[in-house]
């Protein structure tokens, strides 16, 4: 098999074999000390302030976008949503469920946010700000500084989604002002699903610690409180938390973030460069260096994933919904190379030979 999805995504060598060994028990000094690793290097590639934190969710994404959401907002507060695709009406129906007040900023499918569209909501009494830096279902990548100087302008509280963008795209969450980020295991880290994380600056932990959250399971209190120790409220998936320690030493020998986001670019620009001639339409307008979402001129984008997937042993990345048979997805992270997208270009070809595409 030969993953070009945005997650899971295919792991190196030193991931997997962990992942082949017996999972440990983790209330241990030694699992503690994995753990305060990991916060410490989640930090340093992040940007994050000296006083930020790092939470540990054993959960997909979603339970870190709710997480966040549930903590740090409640009814005083007036957030601002940005919503150009599945993830951005993911924090929306979020806000829904908690009772948040807010706002949704609605992009067409594919579309980038302008300055106009986000100078209407200037001076208008907001508290907070949510976006998913990279857009995954559209592959789009918003502007994060110019938002970044709307949010200080305007003293609103940031939280950033960057679950697909974290080390494939330049982020640095103290230069900012963001408050919030988010990422998971199963993109650029290229470790399997299942652990969400959280990075809180400063202003965002006081903001968890004064509010009274209904919620056992998604505390970041109680977190924050036992990862003080290098330990989780509950059993985490110690496999996975160890397979991450491994990758962000494995990021950090290699050069660090900076390293990881050029090969990440390095990548994505080979692989647009050689499907040039091909009938496939890039549909973002700003796209990320983790994926490129295209458009099929000549046949169903479904279509394209089943007959890779089936007859080529290649997955790339399926939409849902009304963009199941316009777009997909091509990722560029993970254990990926130059030569893996010679491999995906070629099938291409042959699908164009065939009459598939």
């Amino acid at each position: 098999m030969l993953n070009f999805t945005v997650g899971p995504v295919m792991s190196d060598d030193v991931v997997r074999a962990i992942g082949a060994e017996q999972v440990p028990y983790f209330r241990t000094p030694e699992f503690s000390a994995v753990m305060l690793e990991n916060e410490k290097l989640i930090k340093k590639f992040a940007k994050a302030g000296d006083d930020a934190r790092v939470v540990f969710i054993t959960g997909s994404g979603t339970a870190a976008m709710e997480a966040t959401v549930m903590n740090v907002f409640d009814k005083t507060d007036k957030v601002l949503v940005v919503n150009g695709g599945s993830f951005g009406q993911r924090f929306v129906e979020l806000c829904q469920i908690h009772e948040i007040s807010y706002e949704e900023i609605k992009l067409e499918k594919g579309k980038a946010l302008k300055k106009e569209q986000l100078d209407m909501y200037d001076g208008k009494g907001f508290t907070g700000f949510l976006v998913n830096v990279h857009e995954t279902s559209t592959g789009v990548h918003y502007d994060i500084e110019m938002i970044s100087k709307f949010c200080k302008k305007n003293g609103i509280f940031l939280g950033v989604d960057a679950i697909s963008s974290f080390l494939a795209d330049d982020f640095d969450m103290n230069k900012l002002g963001v408050q919030v980020m988010l990422t998971g295991s199963q993109k650029a880290l290229a470790c399997p699903p299942g652990v969400s994380v959280i990075v809180l600056s400063d202003e965002a932990i006081k903001r968890v610690e004064n509010r009274d959250v209904k919620c056992m399971y998604l505390n970041i209190k109680s977190a924050l409180k036992n990862g003080e120790r290098g330990q989780t409220p509950f059993t985490p998936a110690v496999g996975t938390l160890r397979q991450i320690n491994a990758r962000l030493k494995e990021i950090e020998a290699a050069g660090g973030v900076e390293k990881e986001t050029k090969k990440i670019a390095e990548l994505a620009q080979d692989f647009r460069a050689k499907i040039k001639g091909l009938p496939l339409e890039i549909v973002s307008e700003s796209m990320s260096n983790a994926v490129t979402p295209l458009h099929p001129l000549n046949v169903s984008a479904y279509d394209v994933f089943m007959t890779l997937k089936d007859e080529y042993g290649i997955w790339i990345c399926p939409n849902g919904g009304e963009m199941k048979e316009t777009i997909f997805r091509v990722g560029h992270i993970g254990a990926l190379t130059k030569e893996d997208n010679t491999t995906l270009v070629n099938a291409f070809k042959d699908l164009q030979k065939r009459g598939l595409l």
